[in-house]
């Protein structure tokens, strides 16, 4: 089981903002969530209808590009810029740039933001996924395919580590396995039918086919998914949702979680019960009350004994030291004028923040050895979530 997720995915909001051109496929094709299709011999007023973002041949100097936001902001790992059905008529080559910033800017402000390359112009190959390793370590909102000269590319993905921003979630309860805050379906038993990957999606399954569902179990064991949770928190309730699966829901479950770093052995005495054995009901949204003695790092579903069930929900509050953390994973990985902006924004002068961004990676040791005083409150609550105060 991957332990990245597509930062591109239109389940957690992404879109295509702007293209070029998009005569003969839409824009918005490229994330398209599914696999492309492609039955020939379909024509409309544009010329035959492709499953991706087609341009026209270009007769003029120049290349095509498409932006797209990000639905989660992170750092990327690598991309993939797929040409199925693609033979004659996909680009030559192709790059990639990214940038970060802050709200949601139009087309024409991102074109004056400092992009950054992240796949320097390389070749591409027709009807084929084409994977490009990505080591750039920042953190980034938005990403900018180029097209050289022209063509067309049936899908593009986004491959990455999810960074959030911490600030307030010290004051929220959230989804903990969410998958727009990092959650990760890290290890399942089974995933015959339809993915493990699927339980942590953002919004309800709108058919059987969008949730977990196993093959029918021939023994005396069980199914599980186990996932990583975005942060350690404490989980005060679990949402089952067995939506759709109406004939062939899971009959009951049974939750535990665990503290530790590192994800331990299916029978280690360091996964705590968190929700005992419980009966389940078909195509029903199920709510369970937890105490969240503990927080805990990674959750573990035991579906029995086996079946589907299309959601889970792991309510609770971020843990301090997690929010801690995430605070300064989230400041060190971001582009530096998005952090120097985010600084002033805050209330710190100019100067001042071009002053701290110079020093990063910043740490708790470093925040510690600073000179007490207003500004510094500004700073440890984008850092940390301490309460702050206005500098006078």
């Amino acid at each position: 089981m991957t332990a990245e997720g597509d930062l591109a995915s239109r389940w957690l909001g992404a879109s295509v903002l702007a293209a070029s051109d998009e005569s003969f496929g839409e824009k918005e094709n490229l994330l398209t969530p599914t696999p492309a299709a492609f039955e020939p011999g379909h024509y409309g007023n544009r010329g035959e209808i492709v499953d991706g973002w087609e341009t026209r041949r270009r007769r003029e100097p120049g290349h095509d590009w498409a932006i797209v936001r990000l639905g989660a902001a992170g750092i990327v790992t690598s991309v993939d810029v797929d040409t199925s059905f693609f033979t004659g008529n996909y680009p030559q080559s192709v790059s990639v740039e990214a940038c970060g910033c802050e709200g949601y800017p139009s087309p024409a402000e991102l074109a004056g933001m400092p992009w950054e390359t992240i796949v320097p112009r390389s070749p591409l190959a027709g009807d084929s996924h084409n994977v490009f390793t990505v080591s750039d370590q920042r953190r980034f909102t938005h990403v900018r395919l180029s097209a050289y000269p022209d063509g067309g590319i049936a899908r593009f993905r986004v491959h990455g580590q999810v960074v959030p921003d911490p600030r307030g979630l010290e004051h929220l309860t959230i989804d903990l396995a969410g998958q727009e805050y990092g959650g990760l379906v890290i290890a399942s038993s089974d995933d015959f039918y339809t993915a493990a990957s699927t339980l942590n999606r953002p919004g309800r399954a709108r058919t059987m086919g969008e949730g977990w569902e196993t093959q029918r179990r021939r023994d005396d064991g069980n199914d599980y998914a186990v996932f990583r949770l975005a942060f350690p928190g404490r989980i005060r309730r679990a949402i089952i949702d067995t939506a759709h699966f109406k004939y062939n829901a899971s009959a009951a479950v049974a939750l535990s979680g665990c503290a530790k770093d590192a994800l331990p052995a299916d029978d280690s005495r360091d996964w705590l019960p968190l929700l005992d054995r419980v009966r389940l009901q078909p195509d029903t949204r199920h709510v369970f009350g937890l105490d969240g003695a503990v927080p805990v790092t990674f959750a573990r579903l035991d579906a029995f004994p086996d079946g589907g069930i299309s959601r889970i929900r792991l309510i609770g509050v971020v843990d301090e030291a997690a929010r801690r953390a995430a605070g300064y994973l989230w400041f060190n990985a971001l582009p530096e004028g998005q952090a120097a902006h985010c600084l002033s924004q805050a209330g710190l002068g100019a100067e001042l923040a071009a002053e701290i961004v110079s020093q990063r990676p910043v740490s708790e040791h470093w925040l510690a050895t600073q000179q007490t005083g207003p500004r510094l409150a500004i700073l440890a609550g984008m850092l940390e979530g301490r309460a702050t105060t206005p500098p006078g």
